[in-house]
């Protein structure tokens, strides 16, 4: 081998991945923009801009969790349960003492590992549906909140507050404790044996198997994280809504799985991608500032998120060369000419 072509095996191998998922989300967020500043311009001025960054924080937390789960070929639907017992706990404990938020935090981790442990048990050991286990577990949720709460919603801690409307050299702290995870996550997936026989378990749990990978620790390791993430969702949420309600988390069922969609995530399983979903989350967030611009009304802007769902499983799962090569083989028959 000459050195000219190491050189170009060197220059090959040490080249940046970018995801289509990223490129596809990238260029909507950009035309987003770009529609925004003509469309709806007041989506776009410094104070909602700011206030609309904690918001796409909380959902693409909640977003990485939901990619831990659908990347072992799995759906987690117990997201507006784990994050509003967040919002609970991390209210309700303290009830405005800074000293006990400690507590509610360690409360916080708690809940979202023996829920994770009983969603990864009963689907990746027992083998229940994913669809109906995590039904179930996000009923028993809400009952665990009306019981915890009453249905009565309490001010958040003035040093959680703090925090999470705070920033640090003119970043918001909601953008560092973002990066801080999306850092955490990809390094965990990405640059760790752990990390590449997850996502090895999930393109293919039988060869995963058959190498003798623990696939169910995997799978109920997934659930367990997910729901990690959640509850850091939901205590983030808990610091920025000055009387966050017990049902703020219904809010993130459908998004968090259309941003993971949207990333680029297979639905049957496999590599996910971390920093894709961050960007589908900040286009469904401004998206959403866009039709409250707009004054679009709430069911239709729940209709959009559902549409954007749909489009990203269309985008990803598709087989777009063979629908060009049907379009092509249609075209050439109405093209030939009709024998006598």
């Amino acid at each position: 081998m000459t050195s000219e072509a190491s050189d170009r095996r060197v220059l090959s191998s040490s080249r940046i991945q970018v995801s289509q998922g990223f490129v596809t989300m990238l260029i909507a967020l950009v035309a987003l923009v770009a529609l925004s500043v003509f469309v709806a311009p007041s989506s776009l001025t410094p104070g909602v801009l700011l206030g609309m960054i904690p918001f796409a924080v909380v959902l693409a937390v909640a977003g990485l969790g939901q990619m831990l789960v659908v990347q072992q070929a799995g759906i987690d639907l117990s997201v507006p349960g784990a994050v509003s017992i967040a919002v609970v706990l991390i209210t309700h404990v303290p009830y405005g003492d800074s000293g006990k938020l400690g507590i509610a935090v360690l409360l916080c981790i708690l809940v979202a590992v023996v829920n994770g442990l009983v969603n990864g048990i009963l689907v990746g050991i027992l083998g229940l549906n994913a669809v109906i286990t995590t039904l179930g577990t996000n009923a028993l949720l809400f009952g665990a909140i009306l019981a915890i709460s009453g249905g009565v919603p309490r001010t958040t801690t003035p040093l959680l507050a703090d925090v999470m409307s705070g920033s640090l050299l003119g970043v918001p702290n909601t953008v560092i404790l973002l990066a801080l995870t999306l850092l955490l996550v990809s390094l965990l997936l990405k640059r760790t044996p752990a990390g590449r026989r997850f996502e090895g378990v999930g393109a293919s749990p039988s060869a995963a198997r058959a190498m003798g990978i623990r696939v169910r620790t995997h799978k109920v390791g997934a659930y367990v994280g997910a729901q990690l993430l959640y509850a850091f969702a939901g205590i983030i949420l808990g610091g920025v809504v000055a009387q966050p309600t017990a049902y703020l988390g219904n809010n993130y069922l459908l998004p968090s799985v259309a941003v993971v969609v949207l990333g680029g995530t297979s639905l049957l399983g496999g590599r996910g991608f971390p920093v894709a979903t961050i960007v589908a989350a900040v286009f469904l967030t401004q998206l959403e500032q866009f039709s409250l611009a707009l004054g679009v009304p709430y069911a239709a802007r729940t209709l959009m998120q559902a549409a954007a769902l749909v489009i990203g499983v269309a985008i990803y799962t598709v087989n777009w060369g063979a629908v060009r090569r049907w379009i092509a083989s249609r075209g050439d028959r109405s093209a030939r000419p009709v024998s006598a």
